[in-house]
């Protein structure tokens, strides 16, 4: 880097001199303000991610729209948040955007909500099954059923 501003005589000269060289000019500024939002609408948590690690990697992406010149309310990331997130989350962000004002939930008081449920989540399944599991009950029983009847069907079939 000091290759770059040695020829520099002023201070000034220095510091317009770093600015250029660590933002570009301004046709790089867009096309790293394109790539940025193009990586803003298309963010998903991914397959395994922690919310610790989802909330750094938004959040740093947020940081560098900012420092591009793009603002956001609360509003517009608690949403974004909320949509990036997979389906197994649903029950959480719609109870979140019924129960809070968006408006006035910070980004970090999201995650920090996000985080305590997902400790909650891992702390249930750490403890064991439970006794009320609806959806494996609810197969268990169909699965029964079924049993039940095929071999019905299959003693008539037999003429028993």
């Amino acid at each position: 880097m000091f290759s770059k501003i040695k020829t520099c005589t002023t201070s000034k000269e220095i510091w317009e001199k770093l600015i250029q060289i660590c933002e570009g000019n301004d046709e790089t500024k867009e096309n790293k303000l394109t790539v940025a939002q193009q990586k803003y609408e298309s963010i998903k948590m991914k397959d395994g991610e922690t919310m610790a690690e989802f909330d750094e990697r938004f959040s740093a992406m947020v940081i560098e729209l900012t420092s591009l010149g793009n603002e956001y309310i609360n509003r517009e990331l608690a949403l974004k948040v909320m949509r990036a997130l997979p389906r197994e989350w649903d029950v959480k962000t719609m109870a979140m955007r019924e129960s809070k004002d968006l408006n006035k939930l910070e980004l970090h008081d999201l995650f920090a909500n996000l985080k305590a449920y997902e400790f909650e989540l891992e702390t249930r399944s750490e403890a064991g099954p439970s006794t009320s599991q609806p959806k494996k009950a609810l197969a268990a029983k169909h699965q029964q059923r079924a049993g039940t009847q095929s071999d019905e069907s299959v003693a008539k079939g037999m003429g028993c």
